[in-house]
């Protein structure tokens, strides 16, 4: 039987809320030791995973003794989408339990003047999204537009990236990130 460490990785992680960057600074490891682990990419030395576990913190045996979901679920009614953004900006994603997942869908919000930040977004994957309502002004890398309802946007997330509402009403995106790194 094959594990999944790298997807055990990230659930665990996120589960910690802990970034990519901040957990390879827990454990003395580059970013992209981490990041290679969670696309397994590579496989870490028995050493190398307890410091990086040792970062979160967790056990080696609880480690591998998590189980993922035998089933799935497969549908969710609105009220059963999780919050994972604060302030000016909702983020709802479908499933609370990412593990073994290869997608991950939000539901954003942005209020206006909602804004990623001046400190643009880079992590793995590829990302990608529709705005439902309202107008939002994604920057990547050195491309810069506003998009508003039926737009859309597809892009690598290693491109520094920023999104913005602008105008006076909130804005409404539905996004997929893969893996699900954000």
């Amino acid at each position: 039987m094959q594990i999944d460490l790298g997807g055990r990785l990230r659930f665990l992680r996120q589960r910690h809320n802990l970034s990519q960057r901040e957990l390879a600074k827990r454990a003395g490891v580059t970013n992209s030791t981490i990041s290679l682990i969670e696309s397994n990419q590579t496989n870490p030395s028995v050493g190398a995973l307890k410091r990086i576990l040792d970062g979160i913190p967790i056990g080696l045996s609880e480690f591998f003794a998590l189980e993922p979901d035998r089933k799935q679920k497969v549908f969710y009614e609105a009220g059963e989408l999780v919050e994972i953004g604060k302030g000016n900006i909702s983020y709802l994603q479908i499933g609370e339990n990412l593990f073994g997942r290869a997608l991950q869908i939000l539901k954003e919000r942005y209020e206006p003047g909602g804004d990623t930040g001046r400190i643009m977004l880079v992590h793995e994957g590829e990302e990608g999204g529709v705005v439902i309502s309202g107008r939002i002004e994604v920057t990547v890398d050195d491309q810069r537009r506003i998009l508003g309802p039926g737009d859309a946007y597809y892009f690598e997330s290693r491109q520094p990236h920023r999104f913005r509402c602008v105008g006076p009403n909130p804005c409404e995106v539905v996004s997929a990130c893969t893996p699900p790194t954000f």
